[in-house]
């Protein structure tokens, strides 16, 4: 008897564990605030709080304006995370601005750490990610439009509109990360092998080292 009450109570605890909810984004704040202190040599995962708040530390106005898309991709992020606004620092939040030449595009990358959000404040853009299966999901929004992108997985925009678009990005992390799949690859320091590389996309080591060189630092 008292080992099928045990095999009970252990099939109760793995049902437990189980059902247990898991962590989708970063750790709950165990204080009202923390203001990241960005200065402080201590280093650990995330920033150290900084003594002296005020309420400048939780104002930012980085959005405001359009960001610079005279660059390769037609595009620029503007980001309100804890890089750049310290107080969103332990709120598992931040926001982006994302502006698109016509043509231009937001090249397929991932957010390790965050889910995405976006909402369209102008222009026509194609939009999608694709799944662990290689399921590719897109959609052409419009002004007004909200689309979101699941966490880690491999997304991108694309301004299909004949003027400037804009959109602002939501995350549900302070800091989500951001790895661009090509500039990862290709202009990575130290670089990967362009053996590796040219194994991996079924290509010649010759056109591996062309386009790594567009991908060098200037």
């Amino acid at each position: 008897m008292a080992r099928i009450h045990l095999y009970v109570a252990t099939a109760c605890a793995v049902v437990l564990v189980l059902a247990a909810p898991t962590i989708a984004g970063d750790p709950d704040m165990l204080q009202d605030v923390c203001v990241a202190d960005r200065a402080s040599p201590i280093k650990i995962n995330g920033f150290p709080c900084k003594a002296n708040i005020s309420a400048d530390d939780f104002f930012f106005t980085g959005l405001r304006n359009p960001g610079n898309t005279d660059n390769p991709a037609g595009s620029n992020v503007t980001a309100a995370n804890v890089d750049s606004f310290a107080g969103v620092n332990t709120l598992g939040v931040s926001m982006a601005r994302i502006d698109y030449a016509p043509g231009g595009q937001n090249p397929p990358h991932t957010h390790p750490r965050a889910t995405e959000i976006i909402f369209v404040l102008e222009g026509t853009l194609e939009v999608g990610f694709i799944t662990t299966a290689n399921v590719l999901f897109t959609k052409i929004i419009n002004k007004g439009d909200v689309f979101v992108f699941p966490r880690g997985l491999v997304h991108f925009q694309q301004n299909r509109g004949h003027g400037p678009a804009a959109v602002i990005a939501g995350f549900n992390s302070q800091l989500q990360g951001t790895q661009v799949i090509a500039m990862t690859l290709f202009g990575s320091m130290p670089p990967v092998s362009s053996d590796i590389l040219a194994k991996a996309f079924r290509i010649g080591n010759g056109e591996v080292d062309v386009i790594k060189s567009r991908f060098a630092p200037k």
